[in-house]
């Protein structure tokens, strides 16, 4: 330790300085240095007792964060996506709460109250606990059209890691986790409907996930209070086709009066540049256009995007068998998603030839968040073996899911000599989203058969959060309700396993541009967790 400092500044220096790779921004926000003000609570080692201070930064302890800070950070490197279930959500955190049908704001349901309300790691077992899992999500996804055949994506099979740390001492918890968040993501073969003619797939992968940091104090023996600081990152895959006449009813009415732009918009010196070529005859007709910037990575999205977010939550135990929970999760700041790789192609007819156009530049996708969540819950110990749980979960989509905007800008110097004309010029694409809020439902119950071993049930029930008029065929997060079963086994005094499993039975809905889409959903989650 460098000067003498203690070991706290050691830790806060590192977490606040440069850290090289596509991580570094997401963990700029570590730094906070002392005290975390805007929640009120004392973080500073200055205001904690002698002793706590001692067991918090001791050496065992300090190696064992140095531990899972390397573990952590490997799992940053290769998470792939998550993808909607709760509109882009996830329908349960952790297995423990995916059994009971995602309900987990008022019980102990391990590291992953990181991911629902961070209150309730205070009610773990003094100690260390450390989970691993993984999840498989299995959405079975197809797009239709009159005339046409059936599509099914062929993005049906997502698996994800998942690993949470959290020690409780005395009157205090904290720890450290990676999770995914959420997302959404189909893929449409090259010789379908959906590809619009272009001889290309169509391709849609979002994912998002937090690195969280909680604290948790004993207010008394009944509260525990919490707060979280959380990097986000986000990532997207994006090979989106349109129509002709698609592109075309975008346009502003000063170049085609009979646009209607009933799904959106497109604008900027580009589509000037495309709309002087048809005015002066040099375009004549066009049969496509699409956006795409991809890396076809199971890991990561090709456009990228770094922010923060926070957590506050509560619990209280009302008496022997009844607690009640409460969260806040904060909308994110999370920074434009932007690649440098990506590429505009249009398909037109130039001089009585068909032409395609391929323009290369940078894609940056704005103003993408994830919405401020409230919930609430309780948890009734209604016999010594069956514990039953109940959430309620306001999703604020109609805050953040108005528009997907983003904006194409043509490299200066274009390789192929046709798009030339485009060079420099820029374009900005709005798809009209107008989500609404979302209410979600949750109710579950655990039964403990004998002391290892219990088992759990759930049902969690939401409303589709899309209007049909501006579904999109590429996002089709429209699942309402899901079913759910799991099962706990304590191998031994210090390690066990969990699973769950969820099914969210087939819903359809026909958007405002005539494509109807399909979507069922089976998921699933398991979890090993060591207490040392």
């Amino acid at each position: 330790m460098a000067g003498g400092d203690p070991p706290w500044k050691v830790m806060n220096a590192f977490l606040a300085g440069p850290l090289e790779g596509p991580f570094g921004r997401a963990f700029s926000f570590c730094g906070v240095t002392g005290r975390v003000t805007g929640f009120g609570i004392p973080v500073s080692p200055e205001s904690l007792p002698g002793d706590v201070v001692d067991e918090i930064m001791g050496e065992g302890n300090m190696k064992t964060l140095k531990w899972l800070g390397l573990v952590v950070f490997g799992i940053m490197l290769v998470a792939p996506p998550a993808f909607a279930t709760n509109g882009m959500n996830l329908e349960g955190y952790g297995p423990v709460a995916l059994g009971a049908g995602g309900a987990s704001m008022a019980y102990d349901n391990g590291t992953y109250g990181m991911m629902n309300n961070p209150a309730t790691l205070g009610l773990g077992a003094q100690g260390d606990r450390l989970d691993v899992a993984l999840s498989f999500l299995g959405p079975n996804v197809t797009a239709k059209m009159t005339g046409m055949p059936d599509v099914k994506s062929s993005a049906d099979l997502f698996i994800m890691p998942g690993i949470g740390y959290v020690k409780n001492i005395g009157m205090m918890a904290y720890g450290l986790g990676i999770y995914a968040q959420g997302g959404m993501g189909t893929e449409y073969a090259a010789d379908s409907f959906m590809a619009a003619g272009s001889g290309d797939k169509a391709r849609s992968e979002l994912s998002v996930g937090r690195l969280v940091i909680p604290f948790v104090m004993e207010v008394d023996k009944k509260t525990k209070v919490a707060v979280s600081l959380e990097g986000v990152w986000a990532g997207l895959d994006l090979k989106m086709p349109m129509s002709g006449s698609q592109f075309m009813n975008m346009m502003p009415k000063t170049l085609n009066p009979a646009a209607t732009q009933a799904s959106g918009t497109v604008s900027g010196t580009m589509i000037d540049g495309f709309g002087s070529y048809m005015a002066a005859g040099m375009i004549t007709a066009l049969n496509w256009g699409r956006f795409d910037f991809s890396n076809s990575s199971d890991f990561t999205g090709e456009a990228r995007g770094y922010g923060v977010a926070a957590k506050v939550g509560g619990v209280h135990k009302v008496n022997d068998q009844l607690s009640l929970g409460a969260a806040y999760h904060s909308k994110t700041a999370l920074g434009d998603l932007e690649s440098d790789k990506a590429t505009a192609t249009f398909n037109v007819v130039m001089g009585g030839a068909t032409t395609t156009i391929p323009v290369s530049g940078k894609i940056a996708v704005k103003n993408f968040e994830w919405p401020q969540t409230i919930g609430v819950g309780a948890a009734f110990q209604a016999t010594k073996e069956l514990l039953v749980v109940a959430d309620y979960k306001w999703i604020n989509w109609k805050n953040v899911m108005k528009n997907f905007a983003m904006t194409f800008t043509a490299d200066s110097t274009q390789s192929n000599a046709a798009a030339a004309g485009f060079a420099g010029s820029a374009v900005d694409a709005t798809l009209f989203q107008n989500w609404k809020d979302q209410n979600v439902f949750m109710v579950g119950l655990g039964y403990k058969v004998s002391a290892p071993f219990t088992v759990r049930a759930g049902a969690n029930i939401g409303n589709n959060p899309i209007p049909d008029t501006y579904l999109n065929a590429l996002f089709p997060a429209i699942v309402k309700n899901h079913y759910t079963l799991g099962a706990g086994y304590a191998i031994d005094k210090s390690s066990g396993v969990d699973a769950a499993l969820s099914y969210a039975p087939e819903v359809k809905a026909t958007a405002g541009s005539g494509v109807t889409n399909t979507h069922s959903q089976t998921s699933a989650q398991v979890m090993y967790s060591y207490r040392f």
